[in-house]
């Protein structure tokens, strides 16, 4: 990797997009340490350290950088646009004119989803802007307010910040994706679990010598067996018959297609996360926590209770994802369509069962191998508990891995394409 990026760096086009990325993610990171006027920031971050931590907050201060936590102008940071991609893209499959403008639109109909992802972004950052402000408001901590100011056109400089924030950090990552090296979502939310190392660092200098090295060690193995799965595939055999136009022969060629195991990403896991932390954040609100029967064997993330249902959320969660995303009657028509078939099967229906069975197997083994990576540090929490305080996710893992692959995958192609001399030489 580091190989590539000293590559890349020799050449003066890369080399401009690195350091506009660079000095975008700057800018980013900077926007998240300038506070939101009216609120009571080192009260907020000692409530979320004793109370939310376990809680889909917790989740979203994570990817946020702690920005969350803090209040910050980018407090929502990508959320909002995640879940308005995934609303959208959802919408797309339920909604026959979305599908029609998604499928046959064109780059106008590409245009068109994106803008309509863009509102829904606002929108979603509005609400969420005014349910954090409402959560502030009605919270109080050591006898003290978190909202210095009561009033309402305070609160509305709240809203309107946080929802501000959520469409700027929505343009900075279109413009990475424009200008810079790769996609600008993902290497933001790359950012913001990067950040959270010093503090990593910080938690395991109470750590003894021993478990230091369990914790380097595990985690090497973990980035390896990740690299590992990020890049293996399922290749199904393709041939396509001959044609014969006038003097020439067309097809007849041997093709695969290709399936990843790791097809569903980690997107199985951050809402299998989300679900699972409901019940916790409820208790939150509620004035429920440790020492609580109901929180404690059920609803925290130390209990084998949560560690189960998690375990079977990535599971359907895994299934449903790859459900959406996959159609192998539509995969068996296009291959129909272009003469190609599967040696051993009939084009047609024997052709998409054959795909479906590939990718119900599929599917298995990536739903186990998600939830073994989720579960691994919940089960050295149990075993080690000094280990619950480097806030370790085994989503961050994947997210960090899967992003700097996809980073340099995408500079060695603008390499490639930069070297090739052609046929003339």
């Amino acid at each position: 990797m580091f190989g590539t990026l000293q590559n890349a760096w020799k050449i003066p086009e890369l080399r401009k997009k690195l350091i506009f990325t660079l000095m975008v993610l700057l800018v980013y990171r900077l926007g998240n340490v300038i506070p939101v006027p009216y609120i009571d920031v080192k009260t907020l971050a000692t409530y979320f350290d004793t109370t939310l931590s376990n809680t889909i907050l917790g989740l979203y201060n994570a990817m946020s950088g702690s920005a969350f936590s803090q209040a910050t102008v980018l407090a929502l940071s990508i959320q909002p646009y995640i879940n308005a991609s995934i609303i959208i893209q959802l919408l797309t499959i339920a909604i026959p004119p979305l599908e029609r403008l998604a499928k046959e639109g064109g780059e106008e109909g590409k245009k068109k989803i994106e803008r309509i992802t863009r509102y829904t972004t606002v929108g979603l950052g509005l609400v969420m802007g005014f349910a954090y402000y409402t959560m502030l408001k009605n919270y109080a901590s050591y006898g003290m307010s978190i909202i210095t100011n009561d009033g309402w056109l305070a609160g509305i400089v709240i809203v309107l910040a946080f929802t501000a924030g959520s469409a700027a950090v929505m343009w900075l990552g279109e413009q990475i994706t424009e200008h810079g090296i790769g996609n600008g979502i993902s290497m933001i939310l790359f950012a913001n679990i990067i950040s959270r190392i010093p503090s990593l660092i910080h938690g395991m200098t109470s750590m003894i010598w021993w478990q230091v090295i369990i914790v380097l060690v595990g985690m090497a193995a973990l980035m390896l067996f990740i690299v590992f799965i990020n890049d293996a595939e399922r290749r199904i055999p393709v041939q396509y018959a001959k044609r014969v136009v006038g003097r020439k022969v067309y097809g007849g060629q041997s093709t695969n297609l290709p399936i990843k195991v790791s097809m569903t990403g980690v997107l199985p896991i951050i809402f299998a996360q989300s679900i699972c932390s409901i019940p916790a954040t409820i208790c939150a609100f509620a004035g429920v926590g440790k020492g609580n029967w109901w929180y404690d064997n059920l609803w925290s993330s130390t209990s084998w209770f949560y560690a189960a249902m998690y375990f079977l959320l990535i599971f359907f969660f895994s299934w449903f994802y790859a459900a959406i995303q996959y159609d192998p009657v539509e995969i068996a028509n296009n291959l129909k369509k272009n003469g190609g078939f599967i040696p051993g099967f009939r084009p047609g229906k024997p052709t998409a069962d054959f795909i479906q069975k590939v990718i119900n197997k599929i599917v298995v083994f990536g739903a186990i191998y998600l939830g073994v990576v989720a579960m691994l540090p919940i089960i050295a929490g149990d075993v080690m508990t000094s280990f619950r305080n480097l806030s370790i996710g085994g989503t961050s893992v994947i997210i960090v891995v899967g992003v700097a692959l996809e980073t340099v995958k995408a500079l060695e192609a603008q390499m490639l394409m930069r070297h090739y001399k052609g046929f003339l030489d």
